[in-house]
Protein backbone atom coordinates (compact mmCIF):
# COMPACT_ATOMS: atom_id res chain seq x y z
CA UNK A 1 0.00 0.00 0.00
CA UNK A 2 1.21 3.24 -0.59
CA UNK A 3 2.15 5.87 1.99
CA UNK A 4 2.17 9.66 1.13
CA UNK A 5 4.57 11.66 3.99
CA UNK A 6 2.06 14.55 4.69
CA UNK A 7 2.43 18.20 4.25
CA UNK A 8 3.20 18.72 8.04
CA UNK A 9 5.77 15.97 8.33
CA UNK A 10 7.53 17.65 5.60
CA UNK A 11 7.71 20.76 7.29
CA UNK A 12 9.12 19.55 10.71
CA UNK A 13 11.74 18.23 8.68
CA UNK A 14 12.48 21.34 6.94
CA UNK A 15 12.89 23.27 10.34
CA UNK A 16 15.68 20.64 11.57
CA UNK A 17 18.15 23.20 9.87
CA UNK A 18 20.82 22.51 6.98
CA UNK A 19 21.40 19.35 7.46
CA UNK A 20 21.10 17.00 3.81
CA UNK A 21 20.67 14.32 5.31
CA UNK A 22 17.57 14.61 7.32
CA UNK A 23 15.69 13.68 4.88
CA UNK A 24 17.54 11.09 3.44
CA UNK A 25 16.87 9.31 7.24
CA UNK A 26 13.60 10.17 7.42
CA UNK A 27 12.82 8.23 4.06
CA UNK A 28 15.98 5.70 4.21
CA UNK A 29 18.31 6.38 1.32
CA UNK A 30 17.79 2.76 -0.79
CA UNK A 31 14.09 4.19 -1.69
CA UNK A 32 15.49 6.74 -3.75
CA UNK A 33 15.27 6.34 -7.51
CA UNK A 34 18.59 5.44 -9.05
CA UNK A 35 20.55 8.64 -10.96
CA UNK A 36 17.52 10.76 -9.55
CA UNK A 37 18.55 14.00 -7.38
CA UNK A 38 16.64 16.64 -5.33
CA UNK A 39 17.56 20.07 -4.81
CA UNK A 40 16.00 22.48 -3.91
CA UNK A 41 16.34 26.20 -4.97
CA UNK A 42 17.22 29.31 -3.11
CA UNK A 43 14.75 31.77 -2.77
CA UNK A 44 15.95 35.13 -4.29
CA UNK A 45 13.60 37.60 -2.61
CA UNK A 46 9.58 35.99 -3.43
CA UNK A 47 11.20 33.98 -6.59
CA UNK A 48 9.03 31.00 -5.16
CA UNK A 49 6.59 31.31 -7.93
CA UNK A 50 9.14 30.18 -10.50
CA UNK A 51 11.20 27.67 -8.59
CA UNK A 52 7.90 25.90 -7.99
CA UNK A 53 7.36 25.97 -11.35
CA UNK A 54 11.23 24.96 -12.57
CA UNK A 55 11.10 21.99 -10.02
CA UNK A 56 7.88 20.49 -11.64
CA UNK A 57 9.47 20.90 -15.24
CA UNK A 58 12.46 19.24 -14.05
CA UNK A 59 10.44 16.46 -12.78
CA UNK A 60 9.02 16.25 -16.38
CA UNK A 61 11.62 13.72 -18.26
CA UNK A 62 10.80 14.99 -21.92
CA UNK A 63 11.28 18.74 -21.07
CA UNK A 64 14.26 17.96 -19.02
CA UNK A 65 16.06 15.82 -21.39
CA UNK A 66 15.46 18.12 -24.52
CA UNK A 67 17.17 20.61 -22.01
CA UNK A 68 19.94 19.24 -21.22
CA UNK A 69 20.48 18.21 -25.11
CA UNK A 70 20.16 21.64 -25.24
CA UNK A 71 23.10 21.69 -23.00
CA UNK A 72 25.43 19.92 -24.90
CA UNK A 73 25.34 21.50 -28.14
CA UNK A 74 28.18 24.12 -29.50
CA UNK A 75 28.16 27.00 -27.00
CA UNK A 76 25.41 30.03 -27.82
CA UNK A 77 25.08 33.00 -26.74
CA UNK A 78 23.78 33.38 -23.52
CA UNK A 79 19.83 33.39 -23.37
CA UNK A 80 17.04 31.92 -20.88
CA UNK A 81 17.45 28.78 -22.28
CA UNK A 82 20.88 28.38 -21.75
CA UNK A 83 20.76 29.79 -18.11
CA UNK A 84 17.78 27.08 -17.65
CA UNK A 85 20.21 24.40 -19.43
CA UNK A 86 23.11 25.46 -16.89
CA UNK A 87 20.81 25.04 -13.87
CA UNK A 88 19.50 21.70 -14.92
CA UNK A 89 23.08 19.92 -15.85
CA UNK A 90 23.80 21.38 -12.25
CA UNK A 91 21.23 19.71 -10.66
CA UNK A 92 21.45 16.04 -13.02
CA UNK A 93 25.70 16.42 -12.39
CA UNK A 94 25.27 16.24 -8.76
CA UNK A 95 27.15 13.99 -6.55
CA UNK A 96 24.90 14.41 -3.45
CA UNK A 97 21.35 13.14 -3.98
CA UNK A 98 19.91 16.17 -1.94
CA UNK A 99 20.95 19.60 -1.53
CA UNK A 100 20.56 23.06 -2.72
CA UNK A 101 21.29 24.95 -5.45
CA UNK A 102 20.97 28.94 -5.72
CA UNK A 103 19.66 29.92 -9.40
CA UNK A 104 20.86 32.93 -9.66
CA UNK A 105 22.15 33.00 -13.13
CA UNK A 106 18.53 31.90 -14.21
CA UNK A 107 16.67 34.44 -11.94
CA UNK A 108 19.27 37.45 -12.83
CA UNK A 109 18.86 37.03 -16.96
CA UNK A 110 14.75 36.12 -16.37
CA UNK A 111 14.98 39.76 -14.79
CA UNK A 112 16.91 41.11 -17.12
CA UNK A 113 14.32 39.90 -19.90
CA UNK A 114 11.19 40.87 -18.81
CA UNK A 115 10.37 44.03 -16.56
CA UNK A 116 7.46 41.78 -15.41
CA UNK A 117 9.67 39.18 -13.33
CA UNK A 118 12.40 42.55 -12.40
CA UNK A 119 11.48 43.25 -9.04
CA UNK A 120 11.14 41.42 -5.38
CA UNK A 121 7.09 40.88 -5.11
CA UNK A 122 5.43 37.28 -5.78
CA UNK A 123 4.64 36.95 -9.17
CA UNK A 124 1.96 34.90 -11.25
CA UNK A 125 3.12 31.32 -11.68
CA UNK A 126 1.10 30.62 -14.37
CA UNK A 127 1.87 33.76 -16.14
CA UNK A 128 5.62 32.79 -15.96
CA UNK A 129 5.05 28.99 -17.15
CA UNK A 130 3.62 30.52 -20.16
CA UNK A 131 6.28 33.36 -20.51
CA UNK A 132 9.16 30.42 -20.00
CA UNK A 133 7.67 27.62 -22.40
CA UNK A 134 6.94 30.39 -25.07
CA UNK A 135 10.22 32.15 -25.05
CA UNK A 136 11.99 28.98 -25.21
CA UNK A 137 10.16 27.98 -28.27
CA UNK A 138 10.94 31.49 -29.69
CA UNK A 139 14.91 31.15 -29.32
CA UNK A 140 14.59 27.22 -31.04
CA UNK A 141 12.62 28.98 -34.06
CA UNK A 142 15.21 32.03 -34.24
CA UNK A 143 17.93 29.32 -34.00
CA UNK A 144 16.27 27.35 -36.60
CA UNK A 145 15.95 30.77 -38.88
CA UNK A 146 19.55 31.72 -38.29
CA UNK A 147 20.94 27.65 -39.71
CA UNK A 148 18.05 28.01 -42.96
CA UNK A 149 19.63 31.38 -43.58
CA UNK A 150 23.04 29.83 -43.24
CA UNK A 151 21.70 27.69 -46.02
CA UNK A 152 22.56 24.67 -43.49
CA UNK A 153 21.07 21.95 -41.58
CA UNK A 154 22.16 20.82 -37.93
CA UNK A 155 23.14 17.51 -39.68
CA UNK A 156 25.29 19.41 -42.46
CA UNK A 157 22.42 19.25 -45.37
CA UNK A 158 21.81 22.09 -47.19
CA UNK A 159 18.20 23.47 -46.72
CA UNK A 160 16.68 24.53 -50.03
CA UNK A 161 13.58 25.26 -48.26
CA UNK A 162 11.73 28.70 -48.09
CA UNK A 163 13.06 31.21 -45.66
CA UNK A 164 9.61 32.56 -45.20
CA UNK A 165 7.87 29.70 -44.79
CA UNK A 166 6.08 29.02 -41.45
CA UNK A 167 8.16 28.03 -38.27
CA UNK A 168 8.63 24.42 -37.96
CA UNK A 169 7.53 23.31 -34.67
CA UNK A 170 9.70 22.84 -31.63
CA UNK A 171 10.45 20.43 -29.05
CA UNK A 172 8.53 22.97 -26.43
CA UNK A 173 5.56 22.16 -29.09
CA UNK A 174 5.96 18.57 -29.41
CA UNK A 175 5.81 17.85 -25.45
CA UNK A 176 3.32 20.42 -24.40
CA UNK A 177 1.07 21.46 -27.13
CA UNK A 178 -2.37 20.24 -28.07
CA UNK A 179 -5.41 21.50 -29.79
CA UNK A 180 -8.81 22.67 -29.24
CA UNK A 181 -12.03 22.60 -31.90
CA UNK A 182 -14.52 24.91 -31.68
CA UNK A 183 -17.76 23.29 -32.88
CA UNK A 184 -20.55 25.96 -33.78
CA UNK A 185 -23.86 23.92 -35.14
CA UNK A 186 -26.57 26.27 -36.16
CA UNK A 187 -29.87 25.15 -34.63
CA UNK A 188 -31.76 26.29 -37.98
CA UNK A 189 -29.99 24.20 -40.52
CA UNK A 190 -27.95 21.83 -38.19
CA UNK A 191 -24.89 23.23 -40.16
CA UNK A 192 -21.40 22.64 -37.75
CA UNK A 193 -18.32 24.87 -37.98
CA UNK A 194 -15.35 24.21 -36.48
CA UNK A 195 -11.83 26.37 -35.87
CA UNK A 196 -9.07 24.49 -34.40
CA UNK A 197 -6.49 26.30 -31.96
CA UNK A 198 -3.31 25.15 -30.50
CA UNK A 199 -2.73 25.15 -26.76
CA UNK A 200 0.63 24.75 -24.38
CA UNK A 201 -1.96 24.94 -21.07
CA UNK A 202 -5.96 24.54 -20.35
CA UNK A 203 -7.01 27.01 -18.25
CA UNK A 204 -10.11 25.85 -16.24
CA UNK A 205 -12.69 27.43 -14.49
CA UNK A 206 -13.62 25.96 -10.36
CA UNK A 207 -16.75 26.00 -8.61
CA UNK A 208 -17.28 24.77 -4.94
CA UNK A 209 -16.97 21.45 -4.20
CA UNK A 210 -15.72 19.86 -7.62
CA UNK A 211 -13.08 18.07 -9.36
CA UNK A 212 -10.86 17.95 -11.88
CA UNK A 213 -13.79 16.28 -14.02
CA UNK A 214 -16.30 18.25 -13.19
CA UNK A 215 -13.70 21.36 -14.41
CA UNK A 216 -13.05 19.76 -17.49
CA UNK A 217 -16.69 18.63 -17.99
CA UNK A 218 -17.58 22.33 -17.40
CA UNK A 219 -14.62 23.40 -20.05
CA UNK A 220 -16.25 21.47 -22.80
CA UNK A 221 -20.34 22.35 -21.74
CA UNK A 222 -22.33 22.90 -24.48
CA UNK A 223 -22.74 27.42 -24.74
CA UNK A 224 -25.88 28.27 -26.26
CA UNK A 225 -25.36 31.55 -28.02
CA UNK A 226 -28.86 33.84 -28.67
CA UNK A 227 -30.42 37.10 -28.01
CA UNK A 228 -27.62 39.51 -28.80
CA UNK A 229 -24.96 36.84 -28.85
CA UNK A 230 -26.05 34.67 -32.24
CA UNK A 231 -24.24 33.32 -34.33
CA UNK A 232 -23.72 34.30 -38.38
CA UNK A 233 -24.41 31.12 -40.06
CA UNK A 234 -22.76 31.36 -43.40
CA UNK A 235 -25.65 28.44 -44.88
CA UNK A 236 -28.41 30.62 -43.82
CA UNK A 237 -26.29 34.20 -44.58
CA UNK A 238 -28.01 35.58 -41.12
CA UNK A 239 -27.57 35.56 -37.20
CA UNK A 240 -29.18 32.13 -36.15
CA UNK A 241 -29.43 30.54 -32.29
CA UNK A 242 -26.68 27.56 -32.21
CA UNK A 243 -24.75 25.52 -30.34
CA UNK A 244 -21.01 26.05 -29.43
CA UNK A 245 -18.79 23.83 -27.65
CA UNK A 246 -14.70 23.40 -26.70
CA UNK A 247 -13.37 19.85 -27.23
CA UNK A 248 -9.88 18.35 -27.15
CA UNK A 249 -8.69 17.29 -30.55
CA UNK A 250 -5.36 16.53 -30.25
CA UNK A 251 -3.44 15.30 -26.62
CA UNK A 252 -0.28 17.20 -25.47
CA UNK A 253 2.26 14.91 -24.61
CA UNK A 254 2.00 16.63 -21.08
CA UNK A 255 -0.90 18.05 -20.42
CA UNK A 256 -0.35 21.85 -18.04
CA UNK A 257 -3.67 22.36 -16.55
CA UNK A 258 -4.44 25.35 -14.65
CA UNK A 259 -7.30 25.96 -12.26
CA UNK A 260 -8.44 29.31 -12.31
CA UNK A 261 -8.43 30.17 -8.69
CA UNK A 262 -8.56 34.06 -8.60
CA UNK A 263 -11.53 36.01 -9.80
CA UNK A 264 -11.97 39.97 -9.65
CA UNK A 265 -14.57 40.94 -7.32
CA UNK A 266 -16.72 44.22 -8.50
CA UNK A 267 -17.41 45.18 -4.95
CA UNK A 268 -13.95 44.73 -3.22
CA UNK A 269 -12.28 46.21 -6.93
CA UNK A 270 -9.82 43.46 -6.55
CA UNK A 271 -8.94 39.78 -7.37
CA UNK A 272 -10.08 37.17 -4.70
CA UNK A 273 -8.62 33.71 -4.56
CA UNK A 274 -11.33 30.78 -4.43
CA UNK A 275 -10.49 28.38 -2.07
CA UNK A 276 -12.45 25.89 -2.89
CA UNK A 277 -11.94 21.99 -2.46
CA UNK A 278 -11.13 20.58 -5.52
CA UNK A 279 -10.56 16.47 -5.63
CA UNK A 280 -7.52 15.43 -8.26
CA UNK A 281 -6.56 11.83 -9.24
CA UNK A 282 -3.85 10.50 -9.73
CA UNK A 283 -4.39 9.51 -13.21
CA UNK A 284 -6.75 11.36 -15.71
CA UNK A 285 -8.01 10.40 -18.84
CA UNK A 286 -9.43 13.31 -20.94
CA UNK A 287 -13.18 12.62 -22.08
CA UNK A 288 -13.92 16.23 -24.01
CA UNK A 289 -12.12 14.94 -26.71
CA UNK A 290 -13.57 15.71 -30.72
CA UNK A 291 -14.47 12.31 -32.42
CA UNK A 292 -11.46 12.76 -34.78
CA UNK A 293 -9.11 13.12 -32.04
CA UNK A 294 -5.94 10.30 -32.26
CA UNK A 295 -5.66 8.03 -29.08
CA UNK A 296 -8.48 9.76 -26.84
CA UNK A 297 -8.20 6.95 -24.65
CA UNK A 298 -4.69 7.59 -23.55
CA UNK A 299 -4.04 7.88 -19.75
CA UNK A 300 -2.41 10.46 -18.18
CA UNK A 301 -0.43 10.07 -14.73
CA UNK A 302 0.34 12.84 -12.59
CA UNK A 303 3.93 14.63 -12.23
CA UNK A 304 3.83 18.10 -10.72
CA UNK A 305 1.27 19.67 -8.86
CA UNK A 306 2.50 23.88 -8.19
CA UNK A 307 0.05 25.13 -5.37
CA UNK A 308 -0.69 28.82 -4.45
CA UNK A 309 -0.53 28.98 -0.39
CA UNK A 310 -1.82 32.68 -0.06
CA UNK A 311 -5.02 33.94 0.07
CA UNK A 312 -3.98 36.83 -2.66
CA UNK A 313 -2.70 36.93 -5.92
CA UNK A 314 1.27 38.31 -5.00
CA UNK A 315 1.80 35.22 -1.57
CA UNK A 316 3.65 32.68 -1.09
CA UNK A 317 3.75 29.04 -3.94
CA UNK A 318 3.89 25.73 -2.77
CA UNK A 319 4.64 23.07 -5.36
CA UNK A 320 4.23 19.34 -4.98
CA UNK A 321 5.41 17.06 -7.21
CA UNK A 322 4.42 13.47 -8.10
CA UNK A 323 6.46 10.58 -10.11
CA UNK A 324 5.06 7.11 -9.37
CA UNK A 325 7.74 4.10 -8.66
CA UNK A 326 4.90 1.43 -7.50
CA UNK A 327 2.52 -0.65 -10.09
CA UNK A 328 0.00 -0.72 -7.00
CA UNK A 329 -3.33 1.39 -7.68
CA UNK A 330 -2.70 4.90 -5.37
CA UNK A 331 -4.13 6.17 -2.22
CA UNK A 332 -7.56 7.93 -2.66
CA UNK A 333 -7.78 11.20 -2.92
CA UNK A 334 -9.47 11.99 0.52
CA UNK A 335 -6.08 10.65 1.99
CA UNK A 336 -4.41 13.16 0.92
CA UNK A 337 -3.57 16.53 3.14
CA UNK A 338 -6.41 18.28 2.83
CA UNK A 339 -4.64 21.27 2.55
CA UNK A 340 -3.37 20.03 -1.21
CA UNK A 341 -6.81 19.29 -1.95
CA UNK A 342 -8.12 23.06 -1.12
CA UNK A 343 -5.28 24.67 -2.94
CA UNK A 344 -3.43 23.28 -5.86
CA UNK A 345 -3.04 26.14 -8.59
CA UNK A 346 -1.49 24.31 -11.53
CA UNK A 347 -1.38 20.66 -12.43
CA UNK A 348 1.12 18.82 -14.78
CA UNK A 349 -0.10 15.73 -16.35
CA UNK A 350 2.49 13.51 -18.01
CA UNK A 351 1.04 10.40 -20.14
CA UNK A 352 1.64 7.07 -18.16
CA UNK A 353 4.00 5.44 -21.12
CA UNK A 354 6.11 8.01 -20.02
CA UNK A 355 6.18 8.00 -16.32
CA UNK A 356 8.99 5.91 -14.09
CA UNK A 357 7.35 6.84 -10.10
CA UNK A 358 6.03 9.25 -8.35
CA UNK A 359 7.71 11.62 -5.98
CA UNK A 360 5.91 14.19 -3.83
CA UNK A 361 8.22 17.37 -3.53
CA UNK A 362 7.22 20.49 -1.84
CA UNK A 363 8.43 24.67 -1.70
CA UNK A 364 7.23 27.66 -0.18
CA UNK A 365 8.78 31.05 0.09
CA UNK A 366 11.19 30.79 3.25
CA UNK A 367 14.02 33.24 4.64
CA UNK A 368 17.18 31.89 2.42
CA UNK A 369 18.85 30.41 5.44
CA UNK A 370 15.77 28.27 5.81
CA UNK A 371 15.73 27.49 1.57
CA UNK A 372 18.27 24.53 2.04
CA UNK A 373 14.84 22.50 2.80
CA UNK A 374 13.22 23.65 -0.54
CA UNK A 375 11.26 21.08 -2.74
CA UNK A 376 12.49 17.89 -1.04
CA UNK A 377 10.84 15.03 -1.89
CA UNK A 378 7.82 13.09 0.02
CA UNK A 379 8.27 10.18 -1.38
CA UNK A 380 5.86 7.36 -1.92
CA UNK A 381 6.54 3.93 -0.33
CA UNK A 382 5.87 1.38 -1.90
Amino acid sequence: MEILMTVSKFASICTMGANASALEKEIGPEQFPVNEHYFGLVNFGNTCYCNSVLQALYFCRPFREKVLAYKSQPRKKENLLTCLADLFHSIATQKKKVGVIPPKKFITRLRKENELFDNYMQQDAHEFLNYLLNTIADILQEERKQEKQNGRLPNGNIDSENNNSTPDPTWVHEIFQGTLTNETRCLTCETISSKDEDFLDLSVDVEQNTSITHCLRGFSNTETLCSEYKYYCEECRSKQEAHKRMKVKKLPMILALHLKRFKYMDQLHRYTKLSYRVVFPLELRLFNTSGDATNPDRMYDLVAVVVHCGRVCNEDWKKMTFVSHSPKPPLPVPALSPHLLFSAGTFLFHILEHSEGRVMTSERSQTISDNWSQSRPLYCNS
